[in-house]
């Protein structure tokens, strides 16, 4: 994460996400969106936050994916070490595919609100 400030002395959007929002979700609030028989491969609350970068930076699902193969900031944002390969860009729909089920997204939003309003 050195290289991360050293490269970006004042800070990225990205960076932001991670210093402000580090810990607004863990795994276990996305519990129920995934079979009881395994874990899921990538963290969910990584992939929430890919979302959030998505969104902020107006990716495509493969932009947002080779933003987090590529970029240091992108890598700092998700606690990443550089040499990690990062994932599909399939992963990202699967996971938003997920949310969408029943009233998940909102549920999640919800959450996200409340832990916002105690820090």
């Amino acid at each position: 994460m050195q290289i991360a400030r050293a490269s970006n002395p004042g800070g990225t959007t990205a960076m932001w996400v991670r210093d402000r929002l580090d810990g607004l979700w863990c795994d276990e609030d996305f519990a129920g969106c995934y079979p009881r028989d395994g874990r899921p491969g990538i963290s969910p609350a990584q992939l929430a936050t890919v979302c959030v970068l998505q969104f902020l930076f107006g990716l495509s699902y493969r932009q947002a994916a080779e933003a987090v193969r590529c970029r240091i900031d992108f890598k700092y944002a998700l606690a990443m070490e550089l040499d990690d390969p990062g994932f599909h860009h399939t992963v990202l729909t699967d996971f938003r595919e997920r949310l969408a089920q029943d009233d998940r997204a909102d549920r999640l939003l919800d959450l996200s609100l409340a832990r916002l309003k105690e820090a």
